[in-house]
């Protein structure tokens, strides 16, 4: 029933609030109030004069207040008003306890307004603390080259509206001697130590994928670097720190080849020019960045086709783990497939905005996603 608007800056703060709860919780939230009302009313005139609505009254815009917006506060607290008004008019002026049981509601009703804009005030300072650090973030992950050796690319960084926490997604893209690297991972964790691994790992990535002859090997240059960072941190960060990611490759001279190198990360996407989507999970599975100690296993890469003019999306679990109202997850490959996109911006725009259509707003987590395009046949 109420959907909460208004314009101001903790307006995404409010519906991020509202989305982290269970459907039934945001269905309750959302109906309850005037059902209240409305038993309040009918439980008042079925029941002896002794007894009164108050209660129901004042509780409705009580529920409102840290959920929606000051205008639904507003609405529902007036609703409340006119209904204790009513009732007092149907019992007529030789009902003592009208007086009480109205200042009671007016009070109540006024508290819940007053909440209400304590919580509007606390939400958009948090936004604007969010939006910092956002943009500090996005100071880290600095746009990739739109052409790189003859491909499009394209790279989204959206922050969290959960809250002012800086995450610790990346991407990063560099043309080597061997072809077009890219990386795309996720810092277990928040915060500056998941920004701190995340600077780790690119500057490794960086150095690694021009020195390297293979994926494997960068993987390997990768797993160093966490673990000299991680032997610098004590306690539980150490044993337990570690990051997801997917390591490609477009061979220089042939672009009709890729390579990919999955530690833990949510497979990638290949889609094709005629509306085909394509999973590309490994072959064998391997533990995340920084912890290569749990398993002797080597890394190895897998080789597949990559079609003229088809497109490569890379992604953090922020898109996939991203909820509807029901709970259920986001899932892209039935959302894309049969899709057709002019390029690896037109597609991010896309994902993004269909997650948003989804979520109903702003994602529950952060969300890094890169889209490399393979250039049409002449």
């Amino acid at each position: 029933m109420f959907r909460g608007g208004g314009n101001h800056a903790g307006e995404g703060e409010r519906r991020a609030r509202h989305a982290r709860m269970s459907p039934f919780g945001r269905r309750l939230a959302r109906w309850l109030p005037a059902a209240l009302i409305v038993i309040g009313v009918l439980f008042d005139l079925a029941s002896p004069p002794s007894y009164t609505a108050a209660p129901f009254l004042v509780a409705a815009p009580l529920i409102v207040a840290p959920l929606f917006s000051l205008r639904a506060t507003t609405g529902m607290s007036l609703a409340a008003i006119v209904a204790q008004v009513l009732l007092s008019t149907f019992h007529g002026p030789e009902y003592r306890q009208s007086v009480t049981e109205s200042s009671t509601v007016i009070v109540v009703v006024l508290l819940a307004l007053g909440f209400n804009r304590v919580m509007g005030v606390s939400d958009a300072r948090l936004a604007s603390v969010r939006d910092v650090a956002e943009a500090a973030q996005r100071a880290l992950l600095p746009p990739p080259p739109t052409r790189l050796a003859g491909l499009t690319i394209a790279a989204r960084y959206v922050g969290a509206r959960a809250g002012a926490r800086i995450g610790g997604d990346l991407y990063a893209v560099q043309d080597t001697p061997h072809g077009v690297r890219v990386i795309v991972g996720d810092v277990r964790g928040k915060g500056l130590e998941a920004v701190e691994a995340a600077v780790v790992v690119i500057g490794a990535f960086r150095e690694a994928a021009d020195q390297e002859a293979t994926l494997e090997a960068v993987a390997e240059r990768l797993e160093q670097a966490l673990r000299r960072e991680a032997g610098r941190r004590a306690g539980l960060e150490e044993q337990e720190g570690f990051v997801t990611a997917v390591l490609a490759e477009i061979p220089a001279g042939n672009q009709a080849t890729l390579r990919l190198l999955n530690r833990g990360h949510p497979p990638p996407l290949l889609l094709t020019s005629d509306g085909g989507l394509r999973e590309l999970p490994p072959s064998v599975a391997a533990l995340p960045l920084g912890l290569g100690d749990l398993a002797a296993r080597p890394d190895r890469s897998d080789e597949m086709f990559f079609p003229a003019g088809a497109l490569l999306l890379l992604y953090t679990d922020g898109v996939t783990e991203a909820r509807d109202q029901e709970g259920q997850f986001y899932n892209p490959c039935a959302r894309l497939r049969g899709s057709r996109f002019s390029g690896p911006d037109d597609l991010l725009d896309a994902v993004l905005k269909d997650v948003a259509l989804h979520t109903a707003g702003g994602p529950a987590d952060d969300m890094a996603l890169l889209a490399v395009r393979r250039p049409p046949e002449a």
